[in-house]
């Protein structure tokens, strides 16, 4: 589903964020991203989203190399792509359904389309009382649960989580958890970048960790040892 080739990125300030990275993660895979602030984790992500280009190698997503996606169809392909940040990124002008809606909106889906596909989302996420209600009226834990059902409304074969828990308290964390992985049971691909340590023993999926740009742990499954920056 996902591979880096001997990816390396040199930004112009000479930093190397990524120094040649090859790591492949397969369809329907749980996998965490660790590492200290300036490990490359950003760079990771971005890379995936094509926002930014390899210096040197390959980023290939499903069965096509993104150095083939041109300017122009970078929209499309990122409708394979659900985004879920730590500060939620809700239109605050917008109540939860509008909001839903709108990420169908932007790859012109239909509007039977997305009179089918919002209500059964909100309901996955457990908001199908909150359709009405505006981000402000919403906890940190709902407004999370709005940006997850926005992320999987298109359906995508890949999420990608950044922090989605660091802005929760440990309880709302364990929620927000067991609603990714439902949807990773369900088929999606998951790549959660994280520094809860807590979260990554206790689910057990395969940890990648970056320092300084590099790979220096890939565990299969299991509890991961977080050095003290981390």
């Amino acid at each position: 589903m996902i591979e880096f080739k001997n990816v390396t990125k040199k930004y112009d300030n000479h930093v190397v964020a990524l120094n040649d990275i090859s790591i492949k993660i397969e369809p329907g895979e749980f996998v965490f991203l660790v590492g200290a602030s300036g490990a490359g984790k950003s760079t990771f992500i971005k890379m995936l989203l094509k926002e930014i280009e390899p210096t040197m190698g390959e980023v290939v997503v499903g069965t096509k190399s993104l150095r083939n996606v041109t300017k122009k169809d970078i929209p499309y392909y990122r409708r394979k792509i659900g985004m879920v940040f730590q500060d939620y990124r809700l239109i605050p002008t917008l109540n939860v359904y509008e909001n839903v809606a709108f990420a169908m909106r932007v790859i012109d889906a239909t509007p039977k389309e997305i009179r089918r596909r919002v209500p059964m989302v909100l309901a996955l996420v457990g908001l199908s009382d909150r359709s009405k209600s505006f981000p402000n009226e919403l906890s940190g834990g709902e407004q999370q649960r709005v940006s997850l059902a926005r992320a999987i409304a298109n359906n995508p074969t890949v999420l990608i989580a950044d922090e989605p828990t660091g802005n929760l308290d440990p309880e709302t964390a364990k929620d927000i958890m067991r609603l990714i992985m439902d949807i990773n049971k369900a088929g999606t691909t998951v790549l959660m970048a994280t520094h809860a340590k807590d979260i990554v023993d206790s689910s057990k999926r395969r940890v990648i960790a970056l320092e300084k740009g590099r790979i220096v742990r890939d565990e299969k499954k299991g509890r991961y040892e977080f050095n003290a920056e981390v």
